[in-house]
């Protein structure tokens, strides 16, 4: 039910590196009050924050991310998701990290109203700008 894709993991991973690099956030790079943003593919997204952070001389060391969900189960998709995201940001999986928690039946997560998800990045200055 987002404004672009929805991809609530990759919009995460996105966050998480403009945050890392003090660049803002996801609405502010790509504003929901943009039509252009309607439907966008979140990978498109994150790659142009990559290429945003890479311009400020950071380069991504890893990233961590949680799913909070209790439906679809993710044990099955996780090696997949981390080739995914690994690929998007131009570093090996093993450097993604994946993990999938449910909300155990409680609140909006456990009532499967919702699906959330957070990431921490950690970014090293290769280069002063």
């Amino acid at each position: 039910m987002g404004h672009s894709d929805a991809d609530v993991l990759l919009h995460a991973v996105t966050d998480a590196l403009l945050g890392a690099a003090a660049l803002g956030d996801i609405g502010e790079l790509f504003p929901d009050t943009d039509p252009a943003n309607k439907g966008r593919d979140s990978g498109e997204m994150l790659q142009a924050a990559c290429q945003l952070i890479a311009r400020q001389g950071f380069g991504i060391v890893n990233v961590d991310c949680i799913v909070f969900a209790q439906q679809p189960k993710l044990a099955d998709y996780k090696q997949n998701i981390r080739e995914r995201i690994g690929s998007l940001l131009g570093v090996p999986p093993d450097h993604v990290g994946i993990k999938a928690k449910t909300g155990e039946m409680v609140g909006p997560v456990g009532r499967q109203e919702a699906i959330m998800a957070q990431c921490v990045a950690l970014l090293e200055l290769r280069r002063t700008n």
